[in-house]
């Protein structure tokens, strides 16, 4: 059985939920939806490298929130309730030059009033590049 509010999701029902945004701007493409994950690619690029030439921990960390909160989105109801980061943390365990990174969000806890969200983001070699676990808030609509 699926997490998902609707149980029948596509990719295609959210493909462009992030058109205009960071992830918009990082290159960011959701590429997966399981029942109980969300998979997404990073293009590791000049707009994603810090100074060194090496994928950016900050371009890590977007991604990790992107997934993490596109996530909680669709496992709420969108007419009663929304959703925001609370907490999120990074270990980054490899550096990657080129290519793209995937990555993966899987709930750890999905509660009424919070969700946490184990996200690994790895290289084209399926290497673990970052880790990292994202609390969000879930609120209820005014």
């Amino acid at each position: 059985m699926s997490i998902w509010f609707q149980q029948q999701i596509q990719l295609a029902d959210f493909k462009d939920f992030g058109k205009n945004t960071l992830g918009d701007l990082l290159g960011m493409e959701f590429t997966e939806i399981g029942a109980n994950f969300i998979k997404a690619t990073m293009p590791v690029d000049h707009r994603t490298k810090q100074p060194y030439g090496l994928l950016h921990g900050g371009a890590s960390v977007a991604l990790a929130e992107t997934l993490g909160s596109v996530g909680s989105s669709l496992v709420i109801d969108p007419t009663k309730f929304h959703c925001v980061g609370l907490e999120i943390n990074a270990n980054h365990v490899r550096g990657v030059s080129e290519g793209f990174v995937t990555g993966i969000a899987t709930p750890v806890h999905i509660g009424g009033s919070t969700h946490i969200w184990d996200i690994k983001i790895y290289d084209q070699q399926d290497r673990l590049v970052c880790i990292s676990r994202l609390t969000v808030a879930i609120l209820q609509k005014r």
